[in-house]
């Protein structure tokens, strides 16, 4: 048996989120607030893990996986019956039981941590977290006697108007000798306005027995803050923004503006990087040092090398290399490598490719399934046809190739070592080291066919339109001069 076990109750609907979603697989920074909450409970040092729960429990064990056990209650009948559940996979263990919730996403383990070594230090039968609460409208008051020692926890529907008064709340956090917590549940009642088995009653249960209460107070109101509502969540994510970006800010990085800047926990940036407003950093993305980020960049599982710029850009499960200038209007798509020193000029897009140290990507181009070689040179306006309608082709281009404006490169097809496209060339078959490829059409100018034109049938129309300024918006067939 562990020394310390956490039950996690994550069995409530949460009506008010007003979603299909079970209330504890909301999202907070990318994850689940139950992943926070386990988090929480694995950095406090539990190793066994119980999860309790109820509606949506078919969505929330598929979650948890293997990450921790499930019990199931089947009827909500209150706090106290949702722990009870626990019982026959803890059956007679010995040690700490650790109660949480699971709509708690704000929780720190080392809080929860320095919460289990007191409760050990006291020898308290019970311990409860507690906290003083700006406003303590709906939580539990903490009830002391003249000495200071808890003698309870009434709900808010069961206090009293003086009661109502007292500021320190219950934030719903045990820590519970076991195996004494089932021993105190199995005698609790549901005589109070709720008609519910509160777990709150084991306090006095507890004290029934001549075992100690403890009280311990967090400093930390916002860590307890519990979720119900989509505006909670809201309220919770900018606290968790502001504790991320504050981690970053003393190791280094500069913000400029927190308000406009997300950054999800499990972010990475080094020291003397800049974060610049609306830059939006998810899942496993690591910046480098010395980069500037934003404006207007979001990058998820992006992994960015050192001194690297980037701006108004969007990118997914990809790598950027050192010293590499991306944007502004880029988009990097999934299984992208881009190299050291690569340049990267306006509306840019590339996917499933590999560009080599060195290499310019000017702007307005499409780079699909291509293995672009080092010191290339891509002219504006190029695209890799990567696409027959049924199979994708990879487009190779080696090392000091040269790639003029508006070319097209059908793919498959390799552009050989030094060699040269010609502007506004569709290639389709490959081309050798050191050569020219061209392929366009070629160019006839027939003179005087302008003025032969003009004199046309047309020529009448024309010279209204051109007299009224509707010329720009008249479409002209090619009409062959009489």
């Amino acid at each position: 048996m562990a020394d310390l076990a956490a039950i996690i109750l994550a069995a409530g609907k949460g009506t008010r989120m007003k979603s299909k979603l079970p209330k504890v697989l909301h999202k907070l920074s990318g994850k689940p607030m139950l992943e926070h909450v386990l988090d929480a409970a694995d950095e406090a040092g539990a190793d066994d893990k119980i999860v309790i729960v109820g509606f949506g429990s078919e969505q929330v064990t598929e979650f948890l996986g293997t990450r921790a056990r499930v019990a199931v209650q089947e009827e909500q009948l209150g706090t106290g019956h949702a722990v009870l559940q626990a019982r026959d996979l803890l059956g007679d263990a010995k040690g700490t039981a650790l109660i949480l919730c699971g709509d708690t996403p704000l929780l720190e383990g080392e809080e929860l941590k320095k919460f289990y070594e007191t409760h050990l230090k006291n020898g308290a039968g019970v311990s409860v977290l507690t906290a003083e609460a700006p406003d303590p409208f709906g939580y539990g008051r903490i009830l002391r006697d003249d000495a200071g020692q808890v003698t309870g926890i009434v709900e808010e529907k069961d206090a009293t108007p003086e009661q109502r008064k007292i500021r320190e709340i219950n934030t719903g956090i045990y820590c519970v000798e076991l195996p004494l917590l089932f021993d105190l549940l199995v005698n609790l009642k549901n005589d109070n306005a709720q008609g519910e088995y509160y777990l709150t009653d084991i306090l006095a249960e507890c004290l029934k027995r001549g075992r100690s209460v403890a009280g311990i107070k967090t400093g930390d109101f916002d860590m307890v803050m519990g979720i119900n509502s989509r505006r909670q969540l809201a309220v919770a994510q900018k606290v968790m923004n502001e504790r991320i970006l504050g981690k970053l800010m003393d190791s280094g990085v500069t913000v400029m503006d927190p308000a406009s800047t997300f950054v999800e926990k499990s972010v990475k940036v080094g020291r003397d990087t800049v974060l610049y407003p609306f830059t939006w950093l998810e899942g496993e993305t690591e910046i480098g040092e010395d980069c500037e980020v934003g404006p207007q960049v979001r990058f998820t599982n992006v992994k960015v090398g050192n001194g690297t710029h980037i701006q108004f850009a969007y990118a997914h499960d990809c790598q950027v290399g050192n010293g590499v200038h991306m944007g502004p209007y880029d988009h990097l798509r999934p299984n992208t490598v881009i190299g050291d020193k690569v340049k990267m000029g306006n509306f840019v897009e590339v996917k499933n490719s590999n560009v080599g140290v060195g290499t310019k990507l000017p702007h307005l181009q499409y780079i699909g399934d291509s293995d672009i070689g080092s010191g290339v040179n891509m002219g504006c306006g190029t695209i890799t046809v990567n696409y027959d309608g049924k199979v994708k082709h990879r487009t190779v281009i080696e090392d000091d190739a040269f790639v003029g404006c508006n070319s097209n490169l059908v793919a498959p097809v390799t552009i050989g070592k030094g060699s040269y496209i010609a502007a506004g060339s569709t290639i389709t078959k490959d081309v050798p080291e050191n050569a020219l490829g061209v392929a366009r059409g070629k160019q006839v100018n027939i003179p005087g066919w302008a003025e032969k034109y003009r004199k046309g049938p047309w020529a009448p129309f024309l010279a209204a339109a051109k007299n009224e300024r509707l010329l720009p918006l008249i479409f002209f067939p090619c009409h062959k001069p009489q």
